[in-house]
């Protein structure tokens, strides 16, 4: 035996399961096939947000959240409508989770050195019905030092038990198969590939000089999903979301190719909701790319005009902010990739953030003075919001409406918009913001938004008319589909023990993270509510280093 747990994947959710193990005195190997550099995997290009559920930065906020309310609301969003079958095991995992983040997470997080912004982040914010998709409340809390920061105290603890002997790393290892015997994990089995000294984010070669092969009593697969790999996403597109885009960008990097859940598959786990996945609308070119096709989230507030590449208006629920899936149903059946933001300097300044470690400089270097001189006291947009605005290729700037269309139409191989079209329905708009009471969804978004003081300091501007020249100058954003998770994968138990066809656990083999749906196979359903990718690889690699330590 190399090891007494061999952990698949060098991700935030393998961090944790190789920490609880290690806790516990066992021997982990961690295989990876990416270098050293990329240490915590994609968790470390995170903005560090957070799911918890009547946390004290809520309750300094005004908010009151109770896990009944979150439990309702993660129902009105999962949909769970498998429970005889794939969702069986997602459905209880959903529940554990929930109860995790209104009870233990909190404390738990304190302890590992986690600390969270005062302010409390509103995503999600819903289907508009009361038993639909949707945060009821405030719940994302965002944590300082953003990605890298929730890694923090894993890397240092993996590290840590390196160095007394108790973690071997095997990077550049590339897992190619699960060794079964007797219906049973025996190990593994994969390729050497080349060493490589790219950068942390950039993709790696592929050049295979060897083969490997660990043998260990357990292994936890916890490697990821399938952002990276455009074949996969568009091979299970689920046909109620239309047809999958011929164009879009990449939210992860090139490694998250999802190779490991045919792998799992082949040595008999079950694979489930494969056809579930999320994926924004929202996303943006990276002028400076770090991977192939690197795109860009933009973290919207409410008050953006959302038109549709012929320059439709998009309808209820379709909001900056509000259903991401609903968003992206409804641009499936444009015929179109792409679509559109038009807004004002004004808006950009207070609403737009981009999401991603590296857009958020300030944050993620725990600088205090910057976060507030630059988010809440400065003028201007923060600095990576500008930066995109000056260089990216999907903005463009004008002081008047007919000449930013004229502009938003030299982005596209021909010319979509109306610039009357989009005038008549702007103005029906800008009517509405005249007094206190109005008509449009989206302008009671904007005051119901307000109400709640941490959009209003921070992330909501004062209502005003798009086409009023003191808010100028305009401006256009073209948006694309991003990439990001699958909400699927290998079915487990609340023990993260990997089911097989037959529904009975797989002797020695767990799955955790975004490979195992983030618990059960699909913790979320259909429906994310967001700050809960990075608490799945937090919880499902706990259950599954401390049900592995045995």
């Amino acid at each position: 035996m190399n090891a007494d747990v061999i952990v698949v994947g060098a991700g935030l959710a393998g961090l944790v399961a190789t920490c609880e193990l290690t806790a516990k005195g066992k021997k982990v190997a961690v295989v990876d096939q990416e270098s050293a550099a990329n240490l915590g995997g994609q968790a470390f290009w995170s903005f560090g947000g957070l799911f918890l559920v009547d946390s004290p930065q809520q309750r300094r906020m005004g908010v009151k959240d109770s896990f009944e309310l979150a439990w309702n609301d993660w129902q009105g969003s999962a949909q769970f409508d498998r429970l005889e079958d794939e969702d069986s095991w997602a459905v209880r995992w959903a529940r554990a989770y929930v109860e995790f983040a209104a009870g233990e997470k909190r404390a738990w997080l304190d302890r590992l050195g986690i600390k969270l912004l005062p302010t409390v982040g509103w995503a999600e914010r819903g289907d508009l019905r009361a038993d639909g998709h949707g945060n009821s409340v405030p719940r994302f809390h965002v944590t300082w030092g953003t990605g890298p920061g929730v890694l923090r105290p894993f890397v240092a603890g993996v590290r840590q038990a390196a160095a007394r002997g108790l973690v071997t790393f095997y990077h550049r290892h590339r897992v190619d198969e699960l060794v079964m015997s007797g219906g049973a994990v025996k190990g593994v089995r994969g390729t050497l590939l080349a060493e490589d000294d790219s950068p942390r984010g950039v993709a790696s070669n592929r050049d295979e000089v060897g083969e490997f092969e660990l043998a260990a009593p357990a292994v936890i697969v916890t490697s990821g999903g399938i952002g990276g790999n455009h074949d996969m996403v568009r091979r299970y597109w689920p046909e109620r979301m239309g047809s999958a885009p011929e164009s879009m960008v990449t939210g992860v990097p090139a490694y998250v190719d999802g190779r490991m859940l045919d792998i799992s598959a082949e040595a008999g786990a079950r694979l489930v909701n494969r056809d579930r996945m999320w994926h924004y609308t929202e996303g943006l070119r990276n002028w400076d790319p770090i991977w192939p096709g690197h795109g860009i989230r933009i973290l919207p507030g409410p008050s953006s005009m959302w038109f549709d590449a012929l320059g439709r208006r998009l309808p209820d629920p379709c909001l900056p902010g509000y259903d991401t899936l609903s968003t992206l149903r409804h641009l499936r059946g444009t015929g179109h990739d792409h679509s559109w933001f038009v807004l004002t300097q004004r808006i950009i300044e207070k609403e737009f953030a981009l999401s991603g470690s590296e857009q958020n400089p300030d944050i993620t270097r725990n600088d205090r003075k910057a976060f507030l001189r630059e988010r809440l006291l400065g003028k201007g947009a923060p600095a990576p919001v500008e930066a995109f605005k000056r260089n990216g290729a999907d903005f463009v700037v004008a002081g008047t409406l007919d000449e930013l269309v004229a502009k938003m139409n030299q982005l596209t191989i021909e010319p979509l918009l109306d610039a009357d079209l989009v005038r008549r329905q702007i103005e029906a708009r800008d009517l509405q913001v005249a007094n206190p009471y109005s008509k449009d969804s989206q302008i009671q978004g904007i005051r119901n938004a307000r109400r709640y003081l941490g959009d209003r300091l921070g992330r909501t501007v004062t209502p005003h008319r798009i086409l009023d020249p003191a808010a100028g100058p305009l401006i256009g954003v073209m948006l694309h589909v991003l990439t990001r998770k699958t909400l699927g994968g290998i079915q487990t138990d609340l023990d993260s023990r990997v089911l097989g066809l037959d529904g009975r656990p797989i002797d020695g083999l767990f799955a955790a993270g975004e490979i195992a749906g983030f618990g059960g196979g699909g913790v979320h359903g259909y429906n994310a509510l967001e700050g809960t990718f990075l608490g799945g690889c937090l919880f499902s690699g706990r259950q599954a280093g401390r049900a592995a330590a045995g």
